[in-house]
């Protein structure tokens, strides 16, 4: 054999090994002839290579020579077998998945619509684990492989949420909103409303931190020329006041009716302790103290017993 002809030899082996090596590749929907029937299933085939499909990954009905399409992934021994059923994800999709799992010192799992539970890993989570998804929680993530070719979902990035996010109209102004959490910060909470809109919760516009994944509800307080929203999880002002001032009371209640506090104390010890800006801290304090509730001497706010 001339070594022309052992070259196009050279080349068409190498194509039928990408071929095979494509047609069992995890993570990727592909077209299978089934081979042949088993006593758990079916044995699909395609370019010389072949793959279980159990039958609990399947609910059609199929029979032998069939042409099935079937999605590829590992089960729990690492084994590449197929499935019927196509996941709402894949390498270069995102969307929303719901966690289904949580586990400490390795991350959550979330559905992507096959029979098995794809891992967040802890790496893609915030440290704190009180700040991780709990179940039923969403996460916006597309497939990617680990080091050991492993199939596990990856939280979207700020320039992918930004691309596939729609630009909100100026008439959202001071409206009800909602969406899921998909980044934190230490100056707040970013999310995608269901309208598919981005909007930021600056942490002086929140109670507590929520969850990444967490479905939060709020109001826009704030529309940006890109299209971006400024959003609030606190009531207006009217409600806030009422909610606040509750709160101070029972803090009073719960500390022998004394509290270290004045409206001359710092923002940050306010902030840390009743989750309030000084300002909001003040109309509160007031309140109370026209109603004659609280009064405050030396330093110090005290209950008024009646």
């Amino acid at each position: 054999m001339n070594r022309y002809k052992t070259e196009a030899v050279h080349q068409l082996l190498r194509q039928e090994s990408r071929m095979n090596m494509n047609a069992i590749e995890v993570g990727t929907v592909q077209t299978f002839t089934v081979a042949r029937e088993t006593e758990h299933g079916y044995v699909l085939s395609k370019a010389a290579e072949e793959v279980m499909l159990h039958i609990n990954d399947t609910a059609e009905e199929i029979a032998v020579n069939d042409k099935v399409e079937a999605f590829l992934y590992q089960d729990k021994q690492g084994k590449i077998v197929a499935t019927t059923y196509i996941p709402t994800i894949s390498f270069e999709q995102y969307g929303w998945c719901e966690v289904v799992d949580k586990v400490d010192n390795l991350g959550v799992f979330v559905t992507i619509g096959i029979p098995k539970h794809i891992l967040v890993s802890y790496d893609d989570l915030p440290q704190s684990t009180s700040l991780w998804p709990e179940i039923h929680d969403k996460l916006y993530v597309s497939l990617q492989k680990d080091k050991s070719n492993r199939l596990i979902a990856k939280p979207a990035t700020e320039n992918v949420m930004e691309r596939e996010a729609e630009p909100a109209p100026q008439d959202m102004l001071h409206k009800p909103i909602s969406g899921h959490v998909y980044r934190l910060n230490p100056h707040g909470s970013a999310i995608l409303t269901e309208e598919g809109y981005q909007g930021f919760i600056h942490y002086t516009e929140r109670k507590q931190e929520p969850r990444l994944g967490e479905w939060v509800q709020g109001r826009v307080i704030d529309v940006k020329g890109v299209g971006a929203l400024n959003i609030s999880l606190r009531p207006v002002k009217e409600e806030a006041l009422g909610e606040d001032a509750s709160h101070i009371l029972q803090y009073m209640e719960n500390n022998g009716g004394v509290m270290p506090f004045t409206d001359k104390s710092s923002p940050d010890d306010i902030r840390e302790t009743f989750h309030i800006s000084k300002a909001a801290f003040k109309r509160a304090i007031g309140t109370l103290m026209k109603q004659k509730k609280v009064k405050q001497e030396e330093g110090k706010t005290s209950l008024i017993s009646k």
